[in-house]
């Protein structure tokens, strides 16, 4: 079967290609995509190609399909699978499987499956680790951001904290105790407000942080200090472009400091900051990736010392930590929508990916079946002047608070050009 797909070659060289998939034996399944979110950590891999640690050494004579963040239909199931998977099920992929411990996942890794391709076929290893993943619903861009969603809730679920005198480490952030999030109005900062508004251990003091005015109004317009309210948080928004920012914020939690910091930016003031305004026992999550394998900032030793401060990171989100994400979604607990802010089709890919550092806004979300080049939602209504379809897009998204929503995805999956 032939697929287009959008393969890594090396740095910088990503090519949109006919593939040839070959035939899944008894062993494998075959998956139809139909929607991907476009992640930094892919712009990380097309910038490092072969270096990249899921990357193979010699992608460019084995190149590999790049996106990981991906749902859609299985279409075909070997007969070694058929007492798991049927054909029709939506799946999502979890794709950080180490399999034996390997690093190898899909959208790395693996020449015949990820998430910038129309068809692919799942490796053997995501089957026998249990990482595809049933998905009951018929909202795709939903299941393509649980993956991001996952990295959240790992990240909320490896903070740890201790009892005086004690050396066990209670895993998750302190429940009833006061949390900062740094930098955490970009995708995945408020995919975290989400989260820590509306999981069962929550903060009884959220702080969330940023030094642009018009993207904290946006997330407060979004996780209100009303909602935040409801489920018994204290919620601010703080522009730390002030001078003494770090003295202010600690002043909100009454000097104290906070029990859990989370910090989204590999800014090395920032992560100094963060190490900063901690309390006793207070952990720091390193949540951003940085690119740079020599990144430092000064933490202060004393306080680990005598304050008991710890760090820690995560790179993703587990098996569970998806399940977990699908579950609040299908409850109606989550609402990854805010997240989305521009949508293109397969040959919006390349042009993306590489220059994602550089395109304002949130995710950027692919549709694999259309010809689209990537469009911010909020250019949904001047386009909709010379074409119907923006037209209508527009209105379906004015309609949910100008988000990306069920009904505009159907409308563009019915309506969009295909490729």
């Amino acid at each position: 079967m032939i697929t287009k797909a959008v393969r890594i070659h090396g740095k910088n060289d990503l090519r949109l290609e006919e593939v040839n998939l070959p035939d899944i034996g008894a062993d494998g399944v075959r998956i139809r995509v139909v929607s991907d979110s476009l992640c930094m950590s892919s712009y990380k891999a097309a910038l490092e190609g072969g270096d990249h640690k899921r990357v193979p050494d010699n992608c460019a004579e084995n190149p590999t399909i790049v996106g990981h963040e991906f749902c859609g239909d299985i279409v075909e199931v070997g007969e070694n699978w058929k007492h798991k998977y049927k054909v029709g099920d939506k799946f999502v992929i979890q794709p950080a499987h180490y399999y034996k411990g390997s690093q190898e996942a899909p959208g790395y890794s693996y020449s015949y499956c990820g998430g910038d391709a129309q068809y692919g076929n799942v490796p053997i290893e995501t089957l026998l680790m249990n990482c595809l993943l049933p998905y009951n619903s018929d909202t795709y861009y939903f299941g393509s951001l649980a993956e991001p969603l996952s990295c959240v809730i790992g990240t909320f679920h490896a903070m740890y904290h201790t009892k005086a005198g004690c050396y066990v480490h209670e895993m998750g952030i302190k429940e009833g105790g006061k949390m900062a999030l740094l930098a955490s109005v970009g995708p995945m900062g408020l995919a975290a407000i989400d989260y820590a508004i509306h999981c069962d251990r929550r903060p009884s003091l959220l702080v969330v942080t940023d030094i642009d005015d018009a993207r904290l109004e946006r997330a407060a317009s979004i996780y209100t200090v009303e909602e935040a309210k409801k489920n018994g948080i204290e919620l601010h928004y703080v522009n730390t472009r002030m001078e003494n920012a770090t003295e202010y914020l600690r002043e909100l939690t009454g000097g104290t400091g906070y029990d859990d910091v989370v910090c989204f930016a590999p800014v090395k003031p920032l992560v100094e900051q963060a190490g900063d305004i901690l309390g006793f026992d207070g952990c720091l999550n390193f949540f951003a990736g940085p690119t740079d394998n020599q990144f430092k900032a000064l933490f202060n030793w004393y306080n680990v010392h005598y304050l008991y401060t710890h760090v820690v990171g995560t790179s993703g989100g587990n098996t569970e930590d998806m399940q977990e994400a699908i579950e609040m979604m299908n409850a109606g607990k989550l609402n990854p929508s805010a997240l989305v802010t521009h949508i293109g089709g397969l040959n919006a890919v390349i042009d993306t990916t590489l220059n994602l550092p550089s395109i304002p806004g949130g995710k950027k979300l692919i549709y694999n079946h259309i010809d689209l080049p990537l469009v911010a939602i909020s250019d949904f209504e001047e386009k909709g002047k010379t074409d119907p379809m923006f037209a209508e897009l527009d209105r379906l998204c004015k309609e949910n608070n100008g988000l990306w929503n069920p009904a505009a995805e159907k409308y563009l999956l019915a309506n969009a050009k295909k490729i």
